[in-house]
């Protein structure tokens, strides 16, 4: 993101949402610092500039959401990154998008819990490995920072519905991750660069079946 202003109001410019949303991302960023004296739920480092390296790294997200979509999983949420700022986002453009976040870590979880009621987000969060839940048949699925491509697949595949998206966000490494998992997987791809990693991208996939 670049531009004048401080780094709430460049987000609410660049992701065109109200003064609400910016009251709940702030207040979500407050308890994020707040846990994580307790709880590594992110780098230390990176909290002075939370806007950028979390906020607006989950929120570009959100543009690739399909139209038709109603239901997204996010796995592997961690702090929340990228699937309850999505949540934030969408209870102003999309109040009928049901979010459900995978987090195995219970107390991470709990933070996930407590963001999600504090803000009054209607958030379903599951505290459990991905592997150990049942097919949660959904449109959407998206992970940052979580596993390889192909491993990322292999957890995506049980929990996508027919004509389902995965949206990854991913690292220098993107090109020979797509080649790995290409070994193993079908698929269609669109690729968007990151707004806010150099050599960052996120991937749009769909159509997926094994090769």
């Amino acid at each position: 993101m670049s531009g004048s202003g401080s780094e709430s109001e460049i987000f609410r410019r660049t992701f065109d949402v109200s003064r609400e949303t910016l009251t709940r991302l702030d207040r979500y960023r407050q308890m994020l610092d707040k846990w994580n004296k307790t709880i590594n739920l992110v780098s230390g480092t990176t909290m002075a500039d939370v806007w950028t390296r979390h906020f607006a790294d989950s929120a570009q997200i959100w543009r690739l959401c399909p139209e038709n979509a109603t239901k997204w999983v996010d796995l592997g949420s961690g702090g929340g990154f990228p699937g309850l700022v999505i949540a934030v986002v969408a209870a102003e453009k999309r109040p009928e998008l049901s979010v459900t976040l995978v987090e195995a870590d219970k107390r991470k979880a709990a933070f996930l819990r407590q963001v999600a009621a504090t803000l009054g987000l209607g958030v379903q969060v599951i505290a459990s490995r991905i592997e150990d839940i049942p097919p949660l048949d959904t449109d959407i699925i998206s992970a940052r920072a979580l596993a390889p491509l192909a491993r990322l697949l292999d957890l995506s595949a049980p929990h996508l519905n027919d004509g389902g998206t995965c949206l990854f966000s991913k690292g220098e490494s993107v090109e020979s991750e797509l080649t790995e998992a290409r070994k193993y997987w079908k698929f269609t791809i669109e690729k968007s660069p990151s707004m806010t990693s150099s050599g960052g991208m996120i991937l749009k996939i769909g159509d997926l079946a094994r090769a």
